[in-house]
């Protein structure tokens, strides 16, 4: 029986810290400075939170958020780069050249006009305006495909979001699960003493023999050391939840919510599906970027359209290039115009980009497939979870019922002198071991009901 007991709570003891564990944040992801508090850390070191609030508290806290919000903004400034195309640009430009000393160009007497004259100092100043007239839509293709990369970036930060509730629902159930561990373990130490007190108290009186003692003895060291792993696995999901939450390391985090099994409807399976396919914001994302890529697509292919843009400019010089004979003297002049280019050979550029934006578009289609694939298999999978869990907690709460009664009435029969010691070591060990068992039931529910939502996109 022990040796049952000491494979049962070290298997517990180490997929406790596993539970707790943050999964691994993508490639690439930028810390963000710590945010600490310091009003709250000066006013209280300790923090009494419910879910909810441990959840609310994450998001405001989280680098990953930040980081996630900081490329969806970068995502609109693209957008309304994108749209600032369709505007006119406008150019002023000055510039001063010192030229050397040239001979002057005049007629022969009897006119004697100077047609050239020396000028070394030039001035020139010029406003100019264009503006796109037709493009082939390669403007509109571009602010589309901006538009659905900003749609992506903001559901990346839902699909951030949703990861986040996850991991911190995790943790938070985590500390709830270790802390009532212990208490499990203390109370059986308490139950320990106890008969150990008895025992000493009938070797002493020739009523028991001294193995007996010793067996209660190592089943008590036992259990001191399985509580103080315990307290261990508390501090280490106390961390956890410290890190996600933003807090000082001083800090000390009260779970407000007992470890109680929730009411749980039945759901339909196919419903489940079809409702991550339509809600999943990672799937979204997909959708929003594969847009994009064909809109990109579209707009590599309006390079092969005429491109027609107006133009208008004032120059204002001294002297005035394009009034003869050159004066030393300020002179404007305007024009307006018209002008068309057609891209008659590139040597494959703009075909070479066509293909590469339709072969992303492609990529993206084939992973969006994979991705409603691994959708169905994960709702799925966290479904049949949820429905183990319940099982588990049923079965591990009638355990517990079970030898609860089982401890109490072999206790009662060995103060009474009609019961073995052994049996009641028995009965103390099965109730640790079922008290432990529907702690972790109830915990392994609570995570598979919120891996279902997360995988359902709730």
């Amino acid at each position: 029986m022990s040796r049952s007991i000491a494979r049962m709570l070290t298997l517990w003891l180490a997929v406790l810290p596993a539970l707790a564990s943050p999964p691994a944040e993508p490639a690439g992801a930028a810390a963000r400075g710590h945010e600490e508090a310091p009003a709250e850390a000066a006013a209280s070191s300790a923090l009494r939170l419910t879910l909810a609030e441990a959840i609310a508290r994450a998001r405001e806290q989280s680098p990953r958020i930040a980081q996630l919000r900081a490329l969806e903004t970068a995502a609109g400034a693209g957008l309304d780069g994108a749209r600032a195309q369709r505007q006119p640009s406008v150019d002023l430009t000055a510039g001063y050249t010192r030229y050397s000393n040239v001979p002057e160009f005049t007629q022969p007497p009897p006119s004697g006009q100077t047609i050239f004259p020396n000028i070394p100092n030039n001035w020139r100043s010029r406003l100019g305006v264009t503006a796109p007239i037709y493009t082939g839509r390669r403007i509109e293709n571009g602010i589309e495909s901006a538009a659905h990369e900003r749609e992506g970036a903001a559901r990346d930060v839902e699909t951030g979001l949703d990861d986040l509730v996850l991991e911190t629902t995790s943790a938070y159930w985590s500390l709830v699960t270790a802390g009532e561990s212990a208490r499990v373990l203390k109370e059986a130490l308490t139950a320990f003493d106890a008969h150990l007190a008895d025992a000493r108290n009938r070797e002493r009186f020739g009523m028991a023999a001294r193995n007996e003692v010793l067996a209660v003895e190592v089943e008590r060291d036992r259990a001191d050391l399985f509580r103080l792993e315990a307290d261990n696995a508390v501090e280490v999901a106390h961390a956890n939840l410290i890190r996600l939450l933003g807090l000082a390391p001083g800090f000390r985090v009260e779970a407000a919510e007992p470890l109680v099994a929730p009411d749980v409807l039945p759901e339909d399976l196919e419903k489940l599906v079809q409702s991550a396919l339509a809600a999943r914001p990672e799937r979204g994302a997909l959708g929003a970027r594969l847009a994009a890529a064909e809109a990109r697509t579209a707009a590599q292919r309006a390079f092969r359209s005429p491109q027609v843009n107006a133009s208008a400019a004032y120059d204002y010089a001294n002297p005035n290039s394009r009034i003869l004979p050159p004066e030393a003297e300020w002179n404007a002049t305007w024009n307006v115009g018209v002008g068309l280019s057609f891209n008659v050979f590139d040597g494959g550029r703009t075909s070479a980009a066509v293909a590469q934006s339709a072969a992303q578009a492609d990529a993206i289609r084939r992973q969006i497939d994979d991705l409603d694939r691994r959708i169905r298999f994960d709702v799925t999978a966290r479904a049949l979870d949820v429905r183990t869990a319940l099982g588990a907690v049923d079965v591990a709460s009638r355990s517990f019922v079970s030898a609860t009664e089982n401890r109490r009435v072999s206790s009662d029969r060995y103060k009474a002198g009609t019961g073995l010691s052994s049996e009641l070591l028995d009965a103390e060990a099965g109730a640790l071991r079922a008290g432990l068992d529907r702690t972790a039931m109830l915990a392994r529910l609570r995570v598979a009901l919120a891996s279902l939502d997360r995988a359902a996109g709730r």
